[in-house]
């Protein structure tokens, strides 16, 4: 009997369903990708090396393929000497049977009849044992067939696979080069982006940071407040969340907000300067140049003469500010400015609880972690620190931030005034509600600004640029009506703005404005509509954070 050494061939189903999947996966990123953004090359990237890894996977399984190919036909030859070779002992077999069969008498006559049954007996489970056998093999070379059948059916789900991935990597080469192309020609609109309009976009993106002030000023303007009702509808509004602010160090209204709900100075201060370590010894400089105002003694004379935050704060909101102040000033190195590009100094004490909070923490510093640096309102979130909210997380933001609680009157403010005074020139605007037409003409300014030449480009500024000046001379603006008739050649004009929401990011800005148009659902990214509101929105009309929200009435 010939045996034969048989190991079953295991075909893996499971990895082909898997590079299946991830393939599809692949092409699902891929459509995101092609439909979100053209300019995301890192993404790109990541789609190529997932597509190089899954053709390296299907040709280590083509290789798997190919052994076990073989295999099978080693099994077959094997399998088909077996089987010739117990067909011969079949045959003699039968033929020992038949001879057996025509001489019985004899066999029964025999004086050794019992050898002879058992010879006959022998023979007999012989035969059934080949039998058996032939079986045996009989199945295991079907079962080889049958894994031949699956192979050649993975193998044609391999080359489609392999055909697909060919299609993706060509697509993918070719998306690249049109990333890299769009990302060019954006960089070139933003070299090409006059000085004038780059005036505009820094004056009004709050380019410098303003902080509370000493003075018990009203800052609330009930027409730049959600609640105010605009006279005509709809009506369309761009709420900043925190304004005047680089988001660092700490929050002046977060802090009062904090100190109000029963935290010290110190945890105030632990949280808005992570990493900082608070001395409580340190050996404050004799004296400090100021400005305009020459040397002063450094913790009789300039710290408490100081105006940056309200005697009516809680005492601890006023201490933890006296240290920032104190660790901004030393970090400094012996010379600082009089004005908010610093810390606001006059020239005589402020008094009161201020002067109070300064003694108390007279040789208070911070050491190490972030800049010293402070503003009014973030917005409820920190590039030092994170969300300043009172569970630290961004849900519901808007209601659980402490600049909330502490009732800061530019947490939530639509900005239509050259500054942040109430009495600061509006360019005669009531407020800062813009018409349909106005809104419109945004987003015209934005599909023109995206599709445009440099010359057209260079126009999109505020219709109002000539009547109300924004960092410096006036300019050659289309008209709205122009603009529109120009958006028309790049795909046809916005005229109706059914709805518009903001989604904010996990970063404390505003990540897309997703509006419904007469052209269908439109998204634009938070930075994008920002610049192009902030480029084109008429009068003083101003987003003046990262943070921003959209309203309409």
């Amino acid at each position: 009997m010939v045996c034969v050494a048989y190991t079953p061939i295991a075909i893996r189903a499971d990895e082909y369903d898997q590079i299946t999947k991830e393939l599809e996966d692949t092409r699902r990123l891929l459509d995101m990708s092609v439909s979100a953004t053209k300019t995301n090359e890192q993404q790109m990237n990541s789609l190529n090396s997932k597509v190089a890894d899954l053709r390296a996977r299907v040709q280590a399984l083509e290789q798997d393929l190919a052994q076990k190919s073989a295999e099978i036909e080693d099994g077959n030859e094997v399998f088909a000497q077996t089987e010739k070779t117990l067909s011969s002992k079949m045959s003699e077999h039968y033929k020992r049977l038949v001879a057996r069969k025509t001489s019985l008498l004899p066999m029964l006559l025999s004086s050794r009849l019992s050898s002879a049954i058992d010879a006959a007996v022998y023979q007999q489970l012989v035969v059934e044992k080949d039998q058996k056998h032939i079986v045996r093999v009989a199945l295991q070379i079907n079962n080889l067939e049958s894994a031949r059948a699956t192979i050649q059916q993975h193998r044609a789900q391999l080359e489609g696979i392999k055909s697909e991935l060919a299609r993706q990597s060509d697509f993918l080469s070719g998306e690249v080069a049109s990333a890299k192309a769009y990302q060019q020609s954006l960089t070139q609109k933003i070299v090409e982006l006059s000085t004038r309009q780059q005036a505009i976009i820094a004056a009004r993106s709050a380019q410098v940071s303003a902080s509370i002030g000493g003075d018990e000023l009203e800052y609330d303007d009930f027409n730049a407040s959600r609640e105010y009702s605009p006279p005509f509808s709809p009506a369309f509004a761009a709420f900043s969340i925190g304004a005047y602010t680089h988001r660092n160090g700490m929050s002046q209204y977060g802090a009062k907000g904090r100190a109000e709900a029963g935290q010290s100075a110190e945890q105030i201060l632990a949280h808005y300067y992570p990493g900082a370590t608070l001395n409580k010894s340190y050996a404050s400089p004799d004296t400090i140049s100021v400005d305009g105002y020459g040397m002063r003694s450094f913790e009789d004379e300039y710290m408490k003469r100081i105006y940056e935050m309200p005697n009516s704060f809680p005492k601890e909101a006023l201490k933890a500010q006296a240290v920032a102040a104190r660790t901004y000033a030393i970090r400094r190195g012996g010379s600082i400015c009089a004005t908010e590009s610093c810390q606001v100094y006059k020239d005589q004490n402020k008094g009161g609880a201020w002067e109070e909070a300064v003694n108390e923490t007279r040789g208070w510093v911070l050491e190490g972690g972030p800049s010293a640096q402070y503003s009014s309102t973030t917005g409820g979130y920190l590039n030092t620190s994170g969300w300043d909210t009172i569970d630290g997380s961004g849900n519901n933001f808007l209601d659980n931030a402490w600049e909330r609680k502490a009732k800061s009157p530019w947490f939530y403010k639509a900005w239509y005034r050259i500054a942040y005074s109430n009495a600061s020139n509006s360019c005669g605007r009531a407020s800062p509600w813009l018409t349909q037409e106005e809104f419109a003409d945004i987003l015209n300014a934005w599909l023109v600004r995206s599709n445009g030449s440099s010359e057209q480009v260079a126009r999109i500024v505020p219709t109002t640029i000539n009547e109300c000046n924004i960092g410096g001379s006036g300019g050659n603006p289309f008209s709205m009506g122009e603009l529109a008739q120009l958006a028309d050649s790049y795909g046809g004009r916005f005229h109706t703005i059914q709805s518009v929401s903001v989604q904010f990011a996990s970063n404390g800005s505003a990540g897309q404005v997703v509006m419904e148009t007469n052209k269908g659902p439109i998204t634009i990214s938070g930075s994008d509509f920002k610049q192009i509101f902030n480029l084109r929105a008429p009068g003083y009309i101003s987003i003046r954070n990262a943070l921003f929200n959209i309203e309409k009435k």
